[in-house]
C-alpha cells in the first residue's frame, strides 16, 4: 500500500527521477534502479524509467562489458520481476555462468532460474556449463550448479547429468550430498524410467547422521515410490531404519539445531510419516511393524504448536493409509476430534476433510464425535460449515437422524441465507432417505416448509404429497398440521408450505371440521375460509401459490356446507390483473353453475402409486433413488439412462396421402397431467407402461390437481405387429390400452439393427390423419447396435377423435447414419390389429 506524498515530496521525487533519467544509466546500481522505481507516482512514469534503463542495458550488453554484467543481470531480474520483457538479456546469464568468478556464478544461476524455464531453447546452450560446475572443486560452485538443475531442468538435461547427480550423492561432502538427492527428485519427476539408477543410492541416504541428507534421501524415496510403486515391496525391508530414526526423533536427546517449537525436527517426521505409508499400504505385515511407532508418535507428540499439529495430523493421515488395527484407528480419529475443539480454522478444516475421508473406513469411530461436528454446522466461517454439513451427512443413519434432526433444524431458522439452499436439500435428502415412521417423515417435512425458505424443490413437496395420499390414516394428522403451520406463519409462509398445504386442505378439507387423533381440535368452516382469504389477498403470496389456493377454495365448495362464502372469495378474482388467475376464478364460476359436473370434478384424488411415481421421478432424473423407510418409495430398480436424441424434422417434409394435423418431435417435454378444472373436461393420456425403458415426462407440483383416477382394471392384450422390414432394419408394435380411455393407444416401438454395423443419430418421424393426435416420447437410445434384439425402444401414444369408426394409420420416416452415410426409410403402416379401434 503506497502512502500518499506531501506535494514537498513529490516535487523531491520528481527532481529525483529527473535526474536519475537525465545522467548516464550505463553505470547506475541496483539500489538507484529501484529507488527511482518507487518515485514514480503514475504508471506512465515507472514505464518511462523502465524503458531508459532496458535501452542502456542494451546498449551494454552490446558493448560486451564484462566489468559491469553481473550489475546488469541483477537489474534485469529485478525489471522482470516488475513484470517487464527481458528476453534480450537471457544469453548474459549464460556468459556468467560460464565465468570464473564465484561471485558472477551466484548472479548467472540466480538469473537463470528467474528469466528462464524448461521450455525456453535458450536451456540447451547451458548445459556443458552446468556439466563442467558438477566437477568443480568449489562446493559452492556445484551447489549453484545442483540448485539450478533441480529448478529448471528439461528432460533431456535431466537425462545428459544424471550420472554426474548420481555421482554427487554418494560424495563425501554433507553439502552437496543432501543437493544432489534433492536435485535427483526433479530427474525423476522428468524421467521416471530412471529409478532403477537412484533406488540404491538413495536408501544409502538413510544412514546420514545429517538432518539435511537424511531429509532429502526420505524425500528422494517418496518420489521414487511415487514414480514407480512396483519398488514398494523393496524399500520396506528400511521399515526397521526409518522406525529407529523417528523414535529417536520423539524421545531421544534435546537438540536446539533442529528445534521447531519443542519438537525435534518436524519437517523430517512428516517426511519419514509420509514414506512409511507408503510402505505400510496394502501391506498388513508392514502396517503391524509400524504401529508401535506410530502409536508413540501420537501420543507424544504436543498438539499445543501448530508444528506438533502437523507431526499429528501426518500421522493420522499414515494410520488411515495402512492396514492398521481398529484400535490405532480409534486413537487416529480421536486426535481429528481434539482438532475440532482447535480454535485454528485451518486446523478444524483439515480435520473436517479428513474425517469426511474417513467415515467410510470407521463410521463407528467418527459418530463418537458427532456432537461436535454438529456444532461445527453452526461456525461462522462458512467453509467449515460446509464441510461439517457433508460429514453430518455422511454420519445419519436410522437410529441417530431423529436426535441429529432436531439439531439441524434449530440451526436452520437461523442460517445464513446464501447457505441454507444447500442445507436445506441436504436435509430432505436425509428425511427421505431415514425416516424412521411416516408420521415422523410428515412432521419433519412440515417443520422444514415451516422454516419461510422457498428454497424446498417441488419434486420434495410432491413426494410429500404422494406419501399423504397413501396413508390413510395420517391424512386427518397432516392436514391438521399443515394447516396449523400455515396459521402460525404470520410474518409469511413459504412457497412450499402454501402450495402442501393448499393442496392437503383442497383434498382434506372436511376432516379439519373434526378433531384429529394426534390432538388438534376441530376448525370452523370460517375460519378456514378466512385463513385462504388472508393469503390470497397478502401481496407476498405468489401467482402460483394464488392459483393453488383458488384449486383449494373450488374444492372445498364440495366438501363445506356453507358454499356461498367460498363462492364470493373466488367472485374477487374474476377481475385480477392476472390474466391466468382470472381466467380459473372465472372457469370456476362457471363450473359452480353446473352442479352436474361437482362429482366429478371435484371428487378426492385417488392415492397415487408411490413405486410408480418414484420409478418415473428417477428416470426424468429430477429424484435420486434413495433407499427409504416408506413402504415401496422406491422400488431399486435402475433407471433407463438419460439420453439426448436430436429433434424431428418437420412432418410436413413426408410425402403421405394422408393428412397429418398433428406432429410432434421426440426431443419435446410433454405435460404429463392435464389441469382438474378445464372445462371440456377431456382426460390425459395415462402414465406410461413399465413394459419398456422408455422416458417418462416430467412431472411437476401442478400436476397434482389431475382428475384421472388410477386405473385398477386389467387392460386388454393384443398381438405384435412388424410395421416395417427392409433386411437391415425392423420396427416392431406392441400395445396396450387402459379401459377407461379406448381412444388412446399406447405403441411401443422396438427397433431391431439386423445389420453389421451401428446405427447412429437414430431418429423416428411419424404422422397420422387429421383426425388422430400423437405423441413421441424421447427413445432409450438415438444409437441402435448391430445384431441387437429390440434394445431400443420408444413409446409413441395415438389418441383416435373416431375411435370405433376408423381404424388407425400411420405414416414413418426413419433417419439414421451407417459408417458415416445418412439413410432414411419410410414406411406406412396399415397392419393394426382391428382390436384397438373396437
Amino acid at each position: 500500500t503506497r502512502v500518499v506524498p506531501s506535494r514537498s515530496d513529490h516535487i523531491a521525487s520528481t527532481r529525483f527521477t529527473s535526474r536519475f533519467v537525465a545522467r548516464n544509466a550505463m553505470h547506475t546500481r541496483l539500489r538507484d534502479l529501484i529507488r527511482a522505481v518507487r518515485a514514480c507516482k503514475t504508471a506512465a512514469e515507472e514505464r518511462a524509467v523502465i524503458a531508459k534503463e532496458c535501452a542502456a542495458l542494451r546498449s551494454l550488453f552490446n558493448k560486451q562489458d564484462v566489468i559491469h554484467r553481473h550489475r546488469s543481470v541483477a537489474k534485469l531480474m529485478y525489471v522482470h520481476i516488475l513484470g517487464y520483457p527481458t528476453h534480450f538479456g537471457q544469453m548474459e546469464c549464460l556468459k556468467l555462468i560460464a565465468g570464473s568468478s564465484f561471485l558472477e556464478k551466484r548472479i548467472g544461476y540466480l538469473g537463470l532460474t528467474i528469466l528462464l524455464d524448461e521450455k525456453q531453447e535458450v536451456l540447451m546452450l547451458v548445459t556443458n556449463s552446468v556439466k563442467t560446475d558438477l566437477n568443480s572443486n568449489n562446493q559452492y560452485v556445484v551447489g549453484l550448479a545442483l540448485c539450478a538443475m533441480g529448478n529448471i531442468s528439461s528432460a533431456e538435461m535431466a537425462r545428459d547429468l544424471s550420472p554426474e547427480v548420481e555421482r554427487l550423492i554418494e560424495s563425501p561432502n554433507t553439502y552437496i550430498r543432501k543437493k544432489a538427492a534433492l536435485c535427483a527428485v526433479r530427474v525423476i519427476r522428468k524421467l521416471p524410467d530412471m529409478c532403477e539408477n537412484y533406488k540404491e543410492v538413495a536408501s544409502k541416504l538413510l544412514n546420514d547422521r545429517q538432518h539435511g541428507a537424511l531429509l532429502s534421501g526420505v524425500t528422494l524415496m517418496i518420489e521414487i515410490l511415487k514414480a514407480d510403486p512396483s519398488l514398494v515391496e523393496e524399500y520396506r525391508r528400511y521399515i526397521p531404519r526409518l522406525s529407529k530414526i523417528l523414535r529417536n526423533l520423539t524421545s531421544g536427546s534435546y537438540s536446539t539445531e533442529f528445534d521447531v517449537s519443542g519438537l525435534s525436527d518436524p519437517f523430517l517426521q512428516v517426511k519419514i510419516l509420509k514414506l512409511l505409508q507408503l510402505l505400510g499400504h496394502g501391506s498388513a505385515q508392514a502396517s503391524d511393524e509400524m504401529s508401535d511407532i506410530l502409536a508413540q508418535v501420537a501420543t507424544n507428540t504436543s498438539s499445543s504448536k501448530n508444528a506438533g499439529n502437523a507431526v499429528l495430523y501426518q500421522c493420522v493421515l499414515t494410520i488411515m493409509g495402512i492396514e492398521s488395527v481398529g484400535g490405532l484407528r480409534v486413537f487416529a480419529v480421536n486426535i481429528l476430534g481434539r482438532f475440532l475443539a482447535n480454535k485454528d480454522n485451518n486446523i478444524r478444516y483439515v480435520a473436517l476433510n479428513t474425517l469426511s475421508q474417513v467415515v467410510n473406513i470407521d463410521t463407528q469411530a467418527v459418530q463418537r464425535h458427532r456432537d461436535t461436528i454438529v456444532e461445527c454446522v453452526k461456525d461462522a466461517d462458512i467453509s467449515i460449515r460446509r464441510r461439517a454439513l457433508d460429514l453430518v451427512y455422511a454420519l445419519v443413519n436410522e437410529k441417530n437422524i431423529q436426535a441429529l434432526m432436531k439439531e439441524l433444524l434449530e440451526y436452520l431458522a437461523v442460517a445464513d441465507v446464501e447457505f441454507k439452499s444447500v442445507f436445506t436439500e441436504k436435509l430432505t435428502n436425509l428425511v427421505a432417505r431415514f425416516s424412521p415412521t411416516k408420521r415422523w417423515y410428515i412432521d419433519t417435512m412440515k417443520d422444514i416448509l415451516a422454516q419461510d425458505t422457498n428454497y424446498v424443490k417441488d419434486e420434495v413437496c410432491f413426494r410429500l404429497i404422494v406419501l399423504i395420499t397413501n396413508t390413510e390414516d395420517l391424512q386427518s394428522h397432516a392436514t391438521h398440521s399443515l394447516y396449523a403451520a400455515l396459521g402460525d406463519m404470520s410474518g409469511g409462509a413459504s412457497s412450499s408450505l402454501i402450495r402442501v398445504a393448499a393442496w392437503c386442505v383442497g383434498e382434506y378439507g372436511e376432516l379439519l371440521l373434526e378433531p384429529s387423533t394426534s390432538g388438534y381440535d376441530a376448525i370452523q368452516e370460517e375460519e378456514v375460509v378466512s385463513l385462504l382469504s388472508k393469503l390470497l389477498h397478502k401481496p407476498s403470496t405468489t401467482l402460483v401459490d394464488k392459483e393453488f389456493l383458488t384449486n383449494a377454495v373450488m374444492k372445498l365448495t364440495s366438501r363445506f356446507t356453507d358454499v356461498q362464502p367460498l363462492r364470493d372469495l373466488l367472485h374477487e378474482f374474476t377481475g385480477d390483473v392476472s390474466l391466468e388467475l382470472q381466467q380459473r376464478a372465472c372457469e370456476y364460476e362457471a363450473i359452480l353453475d353446473r352442479p352436474s359436473l361437482w362429482e366429478n370434478l371435484l371428487e378426492r384424488m385417488p392415492a397415487i402409486d408411490e413405486a410408480e411415481y418414484t420409478s418415473r421421478m428417477v428416470e426424468t432424473g429430477q429424484l435420486d433413488n434413495v433407499s427409504s423407510a416408506q413402504p415401496q418409495s422406491g422400488n431399486g430398480t435402475d433407471a433407463a439412462p438419460p439420453t439426448e436424441p436430436d429433434f424431428m424434422a418437420d412432418l410436413l417434409s413426408l410425402d403421405m396421402g394422408l393428412e397429418n394435423d398433428t406432429s410432434t418431435t421426440a426431443g419435446k417435454t410433454a405435460d404429463a397431467l392435464q389441469d382438474i378444472l378445464s372445462l371440456d373436461g377431456s382426460k390425459a393420456p395415462p402414465p406410461a407402461q413399465q413394459s419398456a425403458p422408455t422416458a417418462v415426462p416430467a412431472l411437476s407440483l401442478d400436476s397434482l390437481y389431475d382428475n384421472q383416477p388410477v386405473s385398477t382394471q386389467s387392460s386388454p392384450s393384443f398381438p405384435s405387429v412388424v410395421a416395417y422390414d427392409d433386411g437391415e432394419l425392423k420396427v416392431s408394435f406392441d400395445f396396450s390400452k387402459d379401459p377407461s380411455t379406448p381412444e388412446i393407444t399406447n405403441i411401443v416401438a422396438s427397433f431391431t439393427n439386423q445389420s453389421s454395423a451401428d446405427m447412429s443419430n437414430f431418429v423416428l418421424q411419424a404422422a397420422v390423419p387429421k383426425f388422430m393426435q400423437i405423441k413421441l416420447l424421447p427413445a432409450s437410445s438415438n444409437v441402435v447396435p448391430k445384431g441387437s434384439s429390440a434394445c431400443v425402444t420408444q413409446k409413441l401414444i395415438v389418441t383416435n377423435g373416431m375411435h370405433g369408426e376408423k381404424s388407425l394409420a400411420m405414416r414413418m420416416k426413419i433417419s439414421f447414419t451407417v459408417a458415416g452415410e445418412t439413410r432414411t426409410a419410410q414406411g406406412q403402416v396399415t397392419n393394426f390389429p382391428p382390436e384397438l379401434s373396437k
